[in-house]
């Protein structure tokens, strides 16, 4: 076969790439991960009835705080490593950020109450069952990232798969700060961080077998 014919063959039948294909899929997992989310906190929890009053101060929208800047900028990574040979770069030094914020604003109410009370505010009244709860509510956004990727062409699964992990663990936290009675930022300073945690490891683990082409 000449040069030319090989040519002509490889390009008959082409198709242009579909524009913003990864910010669609991305947006589309988002969307059914958080939905899944919502249902499975309000039908297994319950929304916490003193959300109304907490609303209205300071405090509470440092909860869903940590969360909402991980998982923009978890977005972001994933968005990056979605496309052949992409990597997260400096976002993943970014990522620490919105952690080391949250610690700082944790160790002034530590700071400030005897040492007797300081386990409470760390421990809190759920701290055996909150990263748990918030490793569950990640499994629905972990498997709708995991299809969005597979549709796409991501070339270090590990990292993918890590970042699909952290996105899902962020937007399970959003959900389940609706239910959880905990105010103290140490307790959500060490058991939402482990929360998410936990789906950014099994990501890691299982991007290479999931992500795989």
């Amino acid at each position: 076969m000449k040069t030319d014919d090989l040519i002509t063959l490889l390009a008959n039948g082409t198709e242009a790439t579909e524009r913003h294909a990864v910010g669609r899929r991305l947006t589309v997992a988002v969307l059914i991960g958080a939905m899944l989310a919502l249902a499975l906190v309000a039908g297994l929890f319950g929304i916490n009835p003193a959300l109304p009053r907490w609303v209205g101060t300071p405090l509470f929208w440092w909860k869903p705080a940590l969360p909402a800047l991980l998982l923009i900028v978890g977005l972001a990574c994933v968005g990056r490593l979605a496309r052949p040979g992409g990597a997260p770069g400096r976002l993943a030094v970014v990522l620490l950020v919105p952690a080391v914020v949250m610690w700082v604003a944790a160790l002034y109410p530590l700071s400030t109450v005897p040492a007797a009370e300081r386990p409470g505010l760390i421990l809190g009244q759920t701290w055996r069952t909150c990263a748990l709860n918030i490793a569950m509510l990640s499994l629905p956004a972990f498997a709708a990232s995991v299809l969005a990727l597979r549709q796409l062409a991501p070339t270090r699964p590990r990292a993918a798969g890590a970042a699909a992990g952290l996105v899902a663990g962020a937007i399970a936290t959003l959900a389940y700060s609706l239910h959880c009675p905990e105010m103290a930022p140490p307790f959500w300073a060490i058991w939402y961080l482990l929360g998410m945690a936990i789906p950014v490891c099994a990501g890691a683990l299982l991007g290479p077998r999931l992500l795989r082409w």
